[in-house]
């Protein structure tokens, strides 16, 4: 297929499903979910096309792939890769910072990242046609009910700057998608977890800030894990997150694809967004337990601060993954923790810069 033009008849339906190879545009490829995201869709036949800058991101998630290395924000490297590949069909944009008490300390740094460059990365796509927009959202920008629950029509109030530019970016976007081709679906993610079942990426940063990514830490070097906060109003006073596999977010994206164009049919609203999470809360001393399960040497625990910019949290009670895009989290915690710690042991083989050193692994 060419390049879709603006203003053309209707778009191609993408049925990624049914047989039809297509190339998908992935920003910011080379992390996390990014790079998750490009494996379900190579192991499912399709072409995952990759921009990164590599500021978080991993070169070495990227070999076999083809990899455009710079910002997203850079016209001239976004307008080179669609001429270089006029068959891209989608695009999925997962290029942001994400760390939240960072967000807090350096705010200018998160809004120009995750809104400035988003809206000259979407200035290119408009320029060259593209109508299939996927981007990577964040269910921290909910207010919770009091049970903590949360769905697609709960009032949106985000609590640190890391969110507030993820729910600038979403009404950003539903502006342009109002009065252009551009179709947008904002994808929610709770609290991803676990690594590719091949482990062939996974967490990427040095030192996660995520919990499970601090619980994995403080096992390897013996050292007490750091629960933020006990006064939070749950049952036992830690914060509540809804943990979702990276492999079911990243099979959710799948699903998006080939389903896309059924969920903006002629005449709806250009802009939609869909939760994406287990539908079950678990506290982080609830995974903490989990974990100790799981390990040959139980992680003990320590109080610490509230970190700026920490939440609550909430789980999904929403069923609309499921009844618009065929999609439900198949994995459960003991699963994503259970991969995590396997992507422990192997990424220190792939990225030796990050193992841990020797002295401080305990016994």
């Amino acid at each position: 297929m060419g390049k879709m033009q603006v203003g053309a008849g209707a778009a191609p339906a993408v049925r990624l499903g049914g047989g039809l190879i297509v190339k998908v545009l992935i920003a910011g490829g080379a992390g996390f979910i990014g790079s998750t995201v490009a494996s379900r869709l190579l192991d499912a036949g399709h072409t995952p096309v990759v921009i990164d800058n590599l500021i978080t991101g991993r070169r070495e998630f990227c070999y076999g792939r083809i990899f455009h290395e710079g910002d997203v924000a850079d016209a001239a490297l976004v307008d080179d890769v669609l001429d270089r590949h006029p068959d891209i069909e989608a695009v999925v944009h997962c290029a942001a910072l994400t760390v939240v008490p960072d967000s807090v300390a350096r705010p200018v740094d998160y809004y120009r990242a995750n809104v400035a460059v988003t809206l000259e990365f979407v200035d290119r796509l408009l320029t060259h046609g593209v109508r299939r927009l996927i981007f990577s959202s964040s269910a921290s920008i909910y207010e919770p009910d009091p049970d903590l629950a949360v769905d697609e029509t709960s009032p949106l109030r985000a609590g640190n700057p890391y969110a507030h530019t993820k729910l600038v970016v979403e009404r950003m976007l539903a502006d342009i998608a109002a009065s252009s081709p551009l179709r947008v679906l904002s994808l929610r993610y709770f609290n991803p977890i676990g690594a590719d079942p091949a482990l062939r990426t996974g967490l990427q940063l040095a030192a996660p800030s995520h919990a499970l990514g601090r619980l994995i830490h403080a096992y390897r070097t013996g050292e007490p894990f750091p629960v933020a906060g006990l006064d939070w109003p749950t049952h036992d006073g830690s914060g509540l997150r809804d943990y979702v596999h990276v492999w079911d977010l990243a099979t959710a994206h799948l699903r998006a694809l080939e389903r896309f164009d059924d969920l903006f049919p002629a005449g709806a609203p250009g802009h939609a967004a869909i939760n994406l999470g287990t539908g079950t809360g678990s506290t982080v001393l609830e995974l903490v337990a989990a974990f100790n399960t799981l390990v040959d040497r139980p992680v003990a625990v320590t109080e610490a601060p509230r970190r700026p910019g920490d939440t609550v949290g909430a789980y999904t009670r929403s069923r609309l993954a499921r009844d618009l895009l065929g999609w439900r989290a198949e994995r459960d915690l003991t699963v994503g923790i259970t991969d995590s710690l396997a992507w422990s042991r192997r990424r220190e083989r792939l990225l030796p810069d990050l193992a841990v050193p020797l002295h401080r692994l305990a016994g």
